[in-house]
């Protein structure tokens, strides 16, 4: 089994990539729905539901398969080897990742708010909030590819 995975090393680092892209797009796309949600419709109109819809589907059907892929493809990386267990960089790295999962569960809780009609915060709360996945990718991106640590 281990010299399939070996020999499927390039495959399963494509597919991590693919699925880290595909959920960072959702990231980056479900705190602008919830900006222009917050500013423009108001609780139970036929905005707001469009809305809703749109940010259920988008973190149902593409975030979490993502973030889901996202980790298996990692873990098995790591368990490939790519893990340096002494560099700060992997570490970093990880880190970032525990923090990026945390704001993925963050907007979840934020649209179930909006679905429940009981989001409080603006608009530009959420436009601070689109920041962090930005931040995040770069320190992860930057551990990886520098690895100044």
């Amino acid at each position: 089994m281990t010299d399939l995975l070996v020999s499927a090393y390039p495959w399963i680092k494509v597919l991590h990539i693919v699925s880290v892209i595909s959920w960072m797009a959702g990231m980056f796309y479900l705190p602008r729905l919830f900006v222009y949600h917050a500013e423009r419709a108001k609780p139970g109109s036929e905005l707001d539901e469009t809305f809703q819809v749109m940010e259920a589907k988008l973190l149902r059907l593409i975030m979490a398969p993502a973030m889901i892929a996202s980790w298996v493809f990692g873990l098995i990386l790591i368990g490939l080897g790519a893990f340096d267990w002494g560099a700060a960089w992997s570490w970093i790295k990880l880190a970032s990742i525990i923090a990026m999962t945390g704001m993925h569960g963050w907007l979840g809780a934020r649209r179930k708010e909006f679905a429940a009609g009981t989001n409080t915060r603006t608009g530009r709360s959420y436009r601070l909030a689109n920041e962090v996945p930005t931040v995040l990718m770069l320190v992860i991106v930057t551990a990886v590819v520098v690895r100044p640590f």
